[in-house]
């Protein structure tokens, strides 16, 4: 019986990755996102809708269960991104952001749990190095984040006794569409291009290098995996590195 596996946010980016990589590992795979379009071209089952209205969620997880034949892993990757202070958010940013980024899980996992606990299953959250460090014009985005892995957390102490595993990868910048363009509007700004964008945002980074949405899928993978079978609870970064600099001790140091 093959493993089955529902992806949030699957049709572009980091998720398309991560559900192309499951498919190549042997998994049948079920993506789900707001845009049908790049779903139905993913060569995958797809579900449309919005995982963070309730009975859209309940509705994915019911059909992705219904064209899989059950569930072992559930990917909650949908997210958005709506840059702003407190001072400049508005309520209704905030709100469309929470409800995507960590309503969305919430309730994706609620409908999903029963699935995973018949079949001793999985969830992988995708969070971000921003969950873990404040950054600039992001509290909204930086808290969803943070709630993210803390929603994990309690998923993997409530649910680990039904054999249910939950962990959160968190990556630093990931090279993708999305970021291309954050780092084009840096070069912009900056008088430099992409490249150079890029090596100023890895400047402190260990390995000095953005990572790759492949880097991100085959660590899913693997927290999907049998080699991970007693991993759970942990919040895992995928940053080069970057997580355990102090920025500042850094920059005295030139």
């Amino acid at each position: 019986m093959s493993r089955a596996a529902l992806v949030t946010g699957g049709g572009s980016g980091i998720g398309a990755v991560i559900a192309a990589r499951l498919a190549a590992d042997g998994w049948s795979v079920c993506v789900a996102g707001r845009r049908a379009e790049p779903l139905q071209a993913s060569g995958h089952a797809w579900v449309a809708g919005d995982v963070g209205r309730p009975a859209d969620a309940e509705r994915i997880v019911a059909e992705a269960v219904a064209a899989l034949g059950g569930l072992d892993l559930l990917v909650c990757n949908a997210g958005i991104s709506r840059p702003g202070t407190v001072l400049t958010q508005t309520p209704e940013g905030w709100d469309e952001l929470m409800r995507t980024n960590l309503t969305g899980a919430f309730l994706t996992c609620r409908a999903a749990l029963p699935h995973l606990i018949e079949r001793r299953g999985a969830i992988v959250t995708i969070g971000s190095a921003a969950g873990r460090r404040a950054s600039t014009e992001s509290a909204a985005y930086c808290t969803s984040k943070a709630g993210l892995a803390m929603l994990t957390q309690c998923l993997a102490i409530d649910h680990g006794p039904q054999g249910v595993r939950a962990n959160c990868v968190a990556p630093g910048w990931v090279r993708t569409d999305m970021a291309d363009r954050e780092m084009d509007l840096r070069a912009q700004a900056a008088g430099t291009d992409r490249e150079g964008a890029y090596a100023e945002a890895m400047r402190y980074v260990p390995l000095r290098k953005a990572s790759s949405a492949e880097e991100v899928a085959g660590l899913v993978a693997w927290l999907a995996g049998p080699e991970a079978a007693s991993v759970t609870g942990t919040v895992i970064p995928v940053d080069g590195g970057a997580d355990v600099v102090d920025t500042a001790s850094l920059a005295t140091s030139e």
